[in-house]
């Protein structure tokens, strides 16, 4: 029988950061751009977290400690990567966090952990790659938005809600911008996918409701970051994926 070709290299030569990219959908996704020949940046707010991603990845890879929150530790985190590659062709701004209060508990403190991270630190992030981009008139950017930017999410709260929503504004919002310098910006609103996240009777019993019959894995995420960070997806910018089995569709 002909030996089956190995799979094409869609993201060599190319330098990718992944926030959050120390287990579920972020650790997926670097591992999936890393099969495709991608130079991976594995961004964690805990510097070990970081490290074991590094680790795994055979090849050139960078542990990067880095507060997405946080403008100073974003903008030394990008300063960092440029002194070491001289580029950043794809940003995939994944990280986030997920607590479960309702509408009556949901604290300040709640509300300013899950949207600061989830929404600021996506703007703190894509705003920092972007005079590098510019710069090479090339560039991808991909935000994790979610299912429950589309239905309120009542099984999550109104903070990861507002946040994820949010993202959606700002991801059709960049593009615009990053259209005419060479910069994708798009967009994937998973459903339930099971993360140690998600590990929660509630999500579970909402997972249960899929019509394909299961809950997702991090790596159908992957898959569909993959397709547009590649130049499979040349021509589609300011688009948000749904990847939920069809717990939601539209």
């Amino acid at each position: 029988m002909p030996s089956v070709p190995p799979r094409s290299k869609k993201l060599a030569d190319k330098v990718a950061l992944v926030t959050g990219a120390g287990q579920g959908i972020g650790l997926a996704i670097a591992r999936e751009f890393k099969e495709h020949g991608a130079t991976i940046v594995a961004a964690e707010i805990n510097p070990d977290t970081a490290s074991q991603t590094a680790s795994e990845l055979s090849g050139e890879c960078m542990a990067l400690e880095m507060d997405i929150s946080s403008k100073t530790s974003v903008v030394l985190g990008n300063a960092k990567i440029l002194d070491r590659y001289g580029r950043l062709d794809i940003l995939v701004n994944n990280a986030g966090v997920l607590t479960y209060t309702t509408w009556e508990d949901c604290s300040e403190e709640d509300w300013d952990q899950v949207v600061n991270t989830n929404l600021k630190g996506t703007f703190l992030c894509s705003q920092a790659v972007l005079p590098a981009m510019t710069e090479s008139r090339s560039g991808v950017i991909i935000n994790l938005s979610s299912i429950a930017a589309k239905t309120g999410g009542t099984t999550v709260g109104p903070h990861y809600a507002s946040s994820k929503a949010g993202i959606v504004a700002l991801t059709l919002g960049l593009a615009k911008v990053a259209a005419p310098r060479g910069i994708r910006v798009n967009g994937i609103a998973p459903g339930v996918v099971a993360t140690p996240m998600t590990d929660n009777p509630r999500l579970v019993a909402y997972g249960a409701q899929v019509p394909l019959g299961e809950m997702g894995r991090p790596e159908d995420i992957a898959h569909c970051a993959l397709f547009l960070a590649s130049d499979d997806a040349r021509h589609i910018t300011g688009e948000i994926i749904d990847v939920n089995g069809g717990l939601f569709m539209d």
